[in-house]
């Protein structure tokens, strides 16, 4: 399977990724002391831990289990997107983790929880691990009064010869005062191959457009998504010296439409299962 790395264009057109920062958070503790009135904040301050062995964190160190992330709904200025990881604290390791992720939306000005909705196993990772959550706040616009927003989750080893890492978008919609998944898992960025470490090899990336379509499905706007891809085998020239080979790039198109309860993500551009 070709691997695949992220690419959005700037043009109008494209959606555009925005990404969380931490300053969006506030008082990262009191939003989630009001979130979760039972949470006990750690010692140093900087977690709380649910009953009986549920941890939340308030940053995130590469190597740490995930932390709280926030973003601001540009579609919705008044409300905050807060994305918390929910990592099980009974199964320490070095190199694995096992937890939910709990999407909350926040009123900004009474910190009051509006909708929320947990998603199991999303924390779970191993030898391929959890690098970086974001929330996308990108244009999702299904319907005139719906838009998405997004959670992309980068997962990725650690091995020179075999690299290999992968970003997966999900999209979320209020329906009512319920939250709920509209597109499950689709791999927009990621790369691999491999190599001897110093210079040869065989290595794919792939970047992933994706595009607001007139067309509708029940209601919803397709989603057009452009996967292109790309090949480089680099070898050592005679001075032995490093140089890429490229190949032809190679573009696929892909047409998501909304089957009244969600968009399917093609075959090749499925999540890695949690």
């Amino acid at each position: 399977m070709l691997l695949r790395t992220l690419f959005l264009g700037l043009a109008a057109a494209s959606l555009s990724p925005a990404w969380a920062v931490a300053g969006d958070c506030g008082d990262a503790a009191a939003l989630v002391q009001q979130a979760y009135p039972k949470a006990r904040k750690s010692a140093d301050g900087t977690s709380f831990t649910l009953e009986p062995h549920t941890s939340i964190a308030l940053t995130f160190a590469y190597g740490d289990p995930p932390g709280l992330v926030c973003k601001i709904w540009p579609a919705h200025d008044d409300l905050l997107l807060v994305a918390v990881p929910l990592m099980d604290g009974s199964q320490p390791s070095d190199y694995a983790h096992a937890g939910d992720i709990e999407l909350l939306i926040v009123d900004r000005k009474s910190r009051q929880v509006r909708q929320r909705l947990l998603q199991p196993g999303l924390m779970n990772d191993d030898a391929i691990a959890i690098r970086q959550v974001e929330l996308d706040t990108g244009r999702y616009a299904l319907a005139p009064d719906v838009t998405a927003f997004g959670l992309r989750i980068e997962m990725a080893n650690n091995s020179l010869p075999n690299p290999f890492s992968e970003t997966d978008l999900r999209l979320y919609a209020v329906d009512g005062d319920s939250l709920r998944m509209v597109l499950d898992g689709l791999v927009v960025a990621g790369n691999g191959g491999e190599g001897d470490t110093n210079c040869a090899g065989s290595f794919h990336t792939s970047r992933v457009s994706l595009t607001m379509s007139p067309a509708k499905h029940h209601g919803y706007h397709d989603i057009t998504v452009v996967e292109r891809m790309d090949t480089d085998n680099p070898l050592p020239d005679k001075d032995g010296e490093c140089q890429s080979h490229p190949g032809k790039s190679v573009s696929q198109t892909y047409r998501l439409r909304y089957d009244g309860s969600r968009y399917t993500a093609p075959a090749g551009l499925k999540a890695l299962e949690p």
